[in-house]
């Protein structure tokens, strides 16, 4: 399995999906040997490391400067950092893709394994290499697409290219939702039959513990909880938040989280008049993230473009409602939630202002929304992969 981040050192939704699907199929009996691209300050190529607990998991860690959700121009932003003139990584991302993806040969030349799964854009060169050394077959699971990533504004050719190569390659594709199956199909030009659609899933816990907020004597509590990037709409949960506090004012509006958006946000909140409303959180990791939904009165994932979405998951977990974007995949799958056109400031103010106004209605989401997601496990998404790969192996 090649992936680019993975807990404790997790800056987003994949790494969470990826050890909830490789606890899944360790629970079926299956071992993984995760390839990660890790920075080391020594030259060494790899490291393997076979951690303790339950997961049959092995973990190579290449020595790369690939790093999480990077992109083209953060890559160049910290080249400073990584690269100097006898650096043995690449000077721009796309040669330390493939730099990465020559390291990974080498690897896939001496391991024992079955099937290649690969995990995004940043890895598939590398599971292209792997299957043509072993002629394994190639899964790549698609978690988001450069039309996601981008909400469809300046598409980069290259990462573009990428995908493309990579789907074409692969044996079998695995979306994460409906909602990214027809992105494949249209943009990639994938055949539907191609596809396997796996919904992600989320780790129950039954820490739902009282905990006094001081800051909630006061306002009412709104939480924002991701990445702050085009592709989660934070600017559009600005606009909403707007129009709520004219209606009710004794509402904070929290966004944890960072991304490249982060300064632009911090100043819309500040031409929009609203700044001493607004609390950025920063990154939050841990028991701080699970903290902030017990915090929050509602939750709102106002998506413009979400291949799946765990967050809300999350917040219905610690019987948090939840205002979620029809453009998203989660909307597939859960029901005790409302949902809502990420552009349509007016509707998602009013949902706003109801869950807030009536505590029924709050109720009622929080209570229902928390026996929903009960159901979920990585049980079944492990299950629908061990057969994907169990039908490209031939095995009855």
């Amino acid at each position: 399995m090649l992936g680019w981040e993975f807990p404790p050192y997790s800056s987003g939704g994949l790494g969470t999906a990826c050890y909830g699907l490789i606890k899944g199929l360790s629970n079926r009996g299956v071992d993984v040997s995760l390839v990660l691209p890790v920075k080391y300050e020594s030259k060494l190529d790899f490291v393997r490391i076979i951690p303790s607990g339950d997961l049959r998991l092995t973990t190579t860690k290449v020595n790369s400067s690939l790093f999480a959700y990077a992109t083209p121009s953060s890559y160049k932003s910290a080249v400073g950092v990584f690269h100097n003139s006898d650096s043995i990584y690449g000077g721009d991302l796309f040669e330390e893709v493939y730099r990465y993806s020559k390291k990974v040969e080498e690897i896939a030349k001496n391991e024992d394994y079955d099937v290649i799964h690969c995990h995004d854009w940043m890895t598939f060169i590398a599971g292209i290499n792997a299957k043509r050394i072993s002629k394994k077959p190639l899964v790549v699971h698609v978690h988001a697409t450069e039309f996601d990533r981008t909400a469809g504004l300046g598409v980069n050719q290259l990462v573009y290219d990428i995908e493309r190569r990579g789907m074409h390659a692969a044996d079998a594709i695995i979306a994460v939702s409906n909602f990214t199956k027809g992105k494949i199909i249209e943009h990639y030009g994938v055949h539907k039959d191609k596809i396997l659609v796996v919904h992600n899933a989320v780790d129950f816990n039954d820490n739902h513990h009282y905990e006094g907020f001081e800051i909630k004597d006061s306002y009412k509590i709104v939480l924002f909880l991701g990445r702050i990037t085009i592709q989660k709409g934070p600017d559009y949960f600005l606009y909403a938040a707007r129009r709520v506090l004219e209606y009710e004012p004794n509402v904070l509006f929290v966004i944890a989280g960072s991304g490249d958006m982060e300064a632009q946000i911090i100043e819309k909140a500040a031409e929009l008049g609203i700044s001493d409303r607004v609390l950025f959180a920063g990154f939050l990791k841990g028991e701080d993230v699970d903290r902030a939904y017990k915090m929050a009165d509602l939750y709102v994932m106002p998506s413009v473009s979400e291949p799946f979405g765990i967050t809300p998951l999350e917040a219905m977990r610690n019987n948090t409602p939840v205002i979620i974007s029809k453009q998203s995949g989660v909307s597939e799958v859960i029901n005790h939630c409302l949902k809502v056109d990420f552009w349509d400031i007016n509707e998602m103010s009013n949902m706003i202002i109801s869950v807030l106004r009536y505590g029924e209605l709050r109720e009622c989401l929080g209570r229902n929304g928390f026996f929903e997601v009960k159901k979920f496990n990585w049980d079944e998404p492990a299950e629908k992969c061990i057969s994907l790969y169990n039908n490209l192996l031939g095995v009855v």
